[in-house]
């Protein structure tokens, strides 16, 4: 489960790897929307994404000989750097398997942190399917980037961060790909402040998990279709749904132009 206690330890855990990004509040979405609106930039982390947290806190997790036999994950880019920067920290060989679609700086930064990268499928889903028979054929330990416990608590620490710089926020607004964030954000925020709203936001040709929850269960797209790749898809996470789905308040679909609007 999902508990307090639990996301105290992955804060402890991470003090010293990750870095506290500190709120940046921005006039221009707070003149647009008439309130006042605060980023919270994970792009300043070592790896350039927020996905460190929980990467790093499953290895953290993983007893010795699972880490010795390697670890193996499949991501679009930013879950790939988390977990091959932390194998690095502790000393671990990684294995990434990566959409062939994957940008190009995105392989070529997990290579530099020293993975093995191998380019497989044309989405995530493929991707994932081919890590889980690697690791199962080659005894490796998959790391999953988004439907696993530890890595939902490691991400959600995010929370604690945004309380200590603004106790009195009304809404948090959390992307959802897999629902590994979001479930950690959502679950902490409200054992934290339990009348503090949270929004989930989807792209629209990749909401699978507003699709989920509308359904009562989980729902698998027949595709996902997006400019965000790193969000693209097509079925959540079995194990972080009912965090969510208990502790998200609402879900937005955002089309395409409108994430290009809003960069």
């Amino acid at each position: 489960m999902l508990t307090l206690e639990r996301f105290k330890e992955a804060r402890t855990v991470l003090r010293g790897v990750i870095a506290d990004t500190e709120l940046v509040h921005s006039k221009y979405f707070s003149d647009l929307c008439g309130n006042e609106v605060y980023l919270k930039p994970e792009n300043l982390q070592v790896t350039g994404a927020y996905k460190i947290r929980g990467a790093y806190y499953k290895i953290s997790k993983l007893p010795e000989e699972q880490k010795e036999q390697g670890l193996i994950t499949a991501s679009a880019g930013n879950h790939a750097q988390g977990v091959a920067y932390a194998a690095k920290l502790a000393g671990v060989k990684a294995t990434v398997v990566m959409p062939t679609t994957t940008p190009l700086i995105k392989v070529n930064r997990t290579k530099q942190y020293g993975a093995r990268v191998i380019l497989y499928g044309a989405g995530f889903d493929d991707a994932a399917d081919y890590a889980v028979k690697l690791s199962q054929e080659q005894g490796m330990t998959y790391i999953p980037p988004f439907n696993d416990l530890d890595i939902a608590c490691g991400q959600g620490t995010i929370a604690y961060e945004i309380f200590q710089s603004l106790p009195d926020v009304d809404i948090i607004l959390v992307p959802i790909g897999g629902g590994g964030l979001a479930a950690g954000v959502s679950t902490l925020a409200k054992l934290l402040n339990p009348n503090v709203k949270v929004i989930g936001v989807e792209p629209t040709g990749a909401a699978s998990m507003k699709a989920s929850v509308e359904a009562g269960h989980i729902v698998t797209l027949p595709s996902a279709v997006t400019i965000a790749d790193g969000v693209a898809v097509r079925t959540p996470g079995d194990l972080v749904f009912p965090y969510v789905r208990d502790n998200v308040d609402e879900f937005l679909a955002i089309e395409d132009d409108e994430l290009v609007d809003a960069f």
